[in-house]
C-alpha cells in the first residue's frame, strides 16, 4: 500500500475488534484507529527503544500530526493487522507510516509525525543516537 520498498524498524500487531469499537452502523469507529496507532507506536518503541528507557534518560516522543486515509470499513469479527515503520528521522523529528490490512488487503493508511522532547525543558531534542543507528543499519 506504500511506495516505500524498505520499511525500516517495521512492527506488526494483530487487532481484535471489540463490540465497543463499532459505531451504530457496525463499522469500526474512526477513533479506534487512533488507539491502534498508539498501540503500534508503543510496540515500535518496545521493540527498538522502550519508552521507559527514554523517560529514564529524560526525553521521549511527542505526537504532532496524524493523517488517516480510510479505504474499506472494518467490522465486528474482522481480524485486522496493523503494520508500522519509521519512514524517516530528522534532527529532532520522526515520521512514521502505518497500514491496516484485512486478509492481506489494505483497508487504511496512516502517517504520523512528531519530535523527541527533553522533558525538563519541553523543547525538541536530537533523535536518540542508538535509535538512529538501528534505523540506519536496518
Amino acid at each position: 500500500m506504500t511506495n516505500s520498498a524498505v520499511r525500516k524498524l517495521e512492527v506488526t500487531l494483530p487487532f481484535t475488534v471489540k463490540t465497543y469499537d463499532i459505531d451504530f452502523a457496525g463499522i469500526v469507529s474512526n477513533i479506534v484507529y487512533i488507539r491502534w496507532l498508539e498501540d503500534l507506536r508503543l510496540k515500535l518503541l518496545d521493540t527498538y527503544l522502550p519508552l521507559e528507557q527514554q523517560m529514564a534518560r529524560g526525553f521521549g516522543p511527542v505526537l504532532g500530526t496524524t493523517h488517516i486515509e480510510y479505504k474499506r470499513p472494518i467490522r465486528l469479527f474482522d481480524r485486522p493487522v496493523g503494520k508500522m515503520w519509521v519512514e524517516k528521522f530528522g534532527r529532532t523529528s520522526w515520521s512514521l507510516h502505518a497500514e491496516f490490512l484485512l486478509d492481506g488487503q489494505g483497508v487504511a493508511l496512516a502517517q504520523q509525525s512528531g519530535a523527541f522532547v527533553d522533558y525538563t525543558t519541553m523543547r525538541p531534542t536530537a533523535v536518540p543516537a542508538d535509535l538512529r543507528a538501528k534505523f540506519e543499519n536496518s
